[in-house]
């Protein structure tokens, strides 16, 4: 059973995800929250497998709500999912960064919203090749800032080389191929790197390539 909790400000969006969530087998939504510290307050106390959490709230922010819930080692089985309106913009992009696995506009189809929930709890990043290249833009126009990506020495010249590959977009499968490995051995790599660099899952892994430096606007 996945376990949902639902963080939004808006009761009828609550309602139709819930309406959705609860109609399908192997989902059951915990709880749901009006804002960005009682969604805290719900994960503390539910710890579901994924929050699916409005990018914008009163009190507290989505952003700020996915960094505690990030940073709280009792929650690291959480996965949080940020909802929006907009599409990748900066409000995205800076909740990728404090620990979000991805992200979904609140007009998802159905079944796009379930699909993206199993992917969200094998442990894969939430972001399409249209997305990732967008993150990656964003990432390539700023100075790489070592100083916030601690981490780059432990990793291996292997793990280095499936992090850059990871970061951009490559699956294990895509990853396996380019190295010329096999797949099982693309993903034990990946999740080396992910434990070396205390990642949560492969969207932290593209945030750590771009803001190291391993990864440039040149192909790295």
């Amino acid at each position: 059973m996945i376990r949902v909790a639902l963080v939004d400000d808006q009761a009828l969006m609550r309602a139709g995800f819930r309406a959705l969530l609860d109609a399908e087998d192997g989902i059951e939504v915990v709880g749901e929250a009006p804002d960005g510290e009682q969604g805290v307050a719900l994960v503390r106390a539910q710890v579901p497998d994924i929050a699916l959490i409005d990018v914008q709230m009163p009190v507290m922010t989505g952003i700020e709500a996915t960094r505690r819930i990030a940073t709280d080692p009792a929650l690291r089985t959480v996965r949080v999912v940020i909802l929006t309106n907009y599409g990748l913009d900066a409000y995205v992009f800076e909740a990728l960064r404090a620990g979000a696995s991805g992200f979904l506009l609140k007009d998802t189809e159905p079944a796009d919203l379930l699909q993206a929930i199993q992917v969200v709890v094998r442990g894969e990043a939430l972001l399409s090749p249209s997305v990732t290249r967008t993150l990656i833009g964003e990432f390539v126009a700023r100075p790489p800032d070592r100083a916030t990506a601690p981490g780059l020495e432990a990793l291996t010249r292997r793990e280095r080389e499936v992090t850059a590959l990871a970061a951009r977009g490559l699956s294990n499968e895509e990853i396996a191929g380019h190295m010329v490995i096999s797949p099982f051995t693309a993903k034990t790599h990946v999740s080396r790197a992910m434990t070396k660099l205390g990642a949560r899952d492969r969207a932290q892994l593209v945030v750590f390539a771009y803001e190291s430096g391993l990864v440039t606007a040149r192909g790295g």
